[in-house]
């Protein structure tokens, strides 16, 4: 099989003189108002939430008054961990849309809001795929948390299985099917530990069209397993290429890992799909533009690949 490479490369546009191939710009709901000192200043909807962002070691643009007339922020404790601090008024969930998906917004602990926004960019990118195959198709989504490329897949016409080892998370998730009108589609919910459910697929001989794949640095599945991304991404990836069918649409790695840089998911989907398949792999940090600066704030690195026509 013969694989194309595009390898990251720096672009001139709106935001400043750096940008990563993979911005999510299409938002209305949500913005990057501001970044500075450690922080992120964000809109989710109607309300303004500050939160830490140890990437962030430039100083803010705007002033203290903006930075200061906030729903809620999070800081951290020196001891470790941190906790929200909130106006009063402010709900425990609301909702906010993107194009024709809605998603309950909740602070968590970890600084967390039930939605990484900079992921819309992978979402527009495998709904398109999927809009362009007239037959079905079947989508896994491993490690899927409360289901943005879920929705995004089912809603441009897939059949998904969405898997994530915190029941809290799947439930989440099926919150905001129902609240995207998709709770009628074809997909299936599983609370699992993601490596032995990929096995027993499988063994079962069941394939998929597209894989999405989200898997944290570390964590445990619900038997107490323990995930470490540095030991297991290779093989889950080499695994899950076997899950495809012989005519696939794509496979998609996201990673938060510092340290793990785009050429490293490049790397691994050329020595696994792409040498079971002929297509394009794309690989980039992944952001979202900053309104008050005209930048771009990397969030973490996307490894597409997809097939050729």
């Amino acid at each position: 099989m013969m694989v194309m490479i595009e390898f990251v490369h720096i672009t001139v546009g709106e935001f400043g003189g750096y940008q990563p191939v993979f911005v999510s710009d299409g938002w209305q709901d949500y913005e990057l108002m501001d970044t500075g000192d450690g922080e992120r200043l964000e809109r989710w909807g109607r309300f303004i939430l500050r939160r830490p962002d140890p990437q962030v070691i430039w100083p803010a643009t705007l002033g203290k008054k903006a930075w200061n007339e906030v729903h809620g922020h999070y800081t951290r404790s020196n001891s470790g961990g941190g906790r929200w601090d909130f106006l009063k008024g402010l709900p425990e969930r609301w909702s906010l849309s993107y194009r024709s998906l809605k998603f309950y917004i909740r602070p968590t602990g970890f600084k967390h809001t039930g939605l990484f926004p900079e992921q819309a960019v992978n979402w527009d990118w495998l709904a398109g795929l999927i809009k362009t195959r007239t037959s079905p198709i079947r989508v896994l989504n491993l490690f899927a948390y409360t289901g943005g490329a879920t929705l995004a897949a089912a809603s441009a016409g897939a059949e998904v299985c969405h898997v994530d080892a915190a029941k809290g998370m799947v439930t989440w998730a099926r919150e905001n099917a129902n609240l995207s009108n998709l709770a009628d589609r074809p997909i299936r919910w599983l609370v699992d530990d993601t490596i032995k459910f990929v096995n027993r697929e499988k063994r079962r001989g069941r394939l998929y069209h597209g894989v999405i794949m989200d898997p944290p640095s570390f964590g445990r599945g619900p038997n107490g397993e323990i995930w470490k991304i540095e030991d297991e991404l290779y093989s889950l990836t080499r695994l899950c290429a076997e899950l495809l069918t012989e005519e696939p649409l794509f496979f998609l790695i996201n990673s938060y890992t510092t340290g793990l840089a785009p050429g490293v998911l490049n790397n691994i989907l050329a020595l696994t799909v792409g040498r079971r398949h002929t297509g394009t792999i794309t690989a980039a940090e992944i952001g979202l533009p900053v309104t008050a600066a005209k930048l771009v704030l990397p969030c973490g690195a996307s490894g597409r690949w997809e097939a050729r026509e």
